[in-house]
């Protein structure tokens, strides 16, 4: 039983830590995409990533742990590193309070990994 709830635990620590990364990313391309220096080339790739992420074709695999979230993930951040050259520090602050409004424990060390590849 002891081993049961050990690897419940580990499995809610590694949903909080792709979930907050997620939804970093997607709000790093919200701000991405609202600014004026994206070029529409970019928006395009921020529309088409978010639109996988809430597709409803989607759905199903996302039912399985873990690994229905990582081809999510996968999306988001090709798209991401795809535009990085305009997630200027505007988009991050905006994207950071963001987060940080919404949730209220978020550990910024999974933030600045976001950030690293970047």
């Amino acid at each position: 039983m002891l081993k049961i709830l050990k690897t419940v635990q580990f499995l809610q620590q590694k949903f909080k830590i792709l979930g907050t990364r997620l939804v970093y990313s997607v709000l790093l391309m919200i701000y991405a995409y609202q600014s004026e220096k994206t070029p529409s080339w970019a928006k395009k790739i921020i529309i088409g990533a978010i639109a996988y992420l809430l597709s409803p074709f989607d759905g199903m695999p996302d039912l399985t742990p873990v690994i229905g979230f990582t081809d999510d993930l996968g999306v988001i951040s090709f798209g991401l590193v795809a535009i990085a050259c305009y997630i200027d520090e505007d988009v991050r602050t905006k994207a950071r309070e963001k987060i940080h409004k919404l949730f209220k424990d978020i550990d910024d060390k999974e933030l600045e990994a976001v950030d690293a590849k970047l």
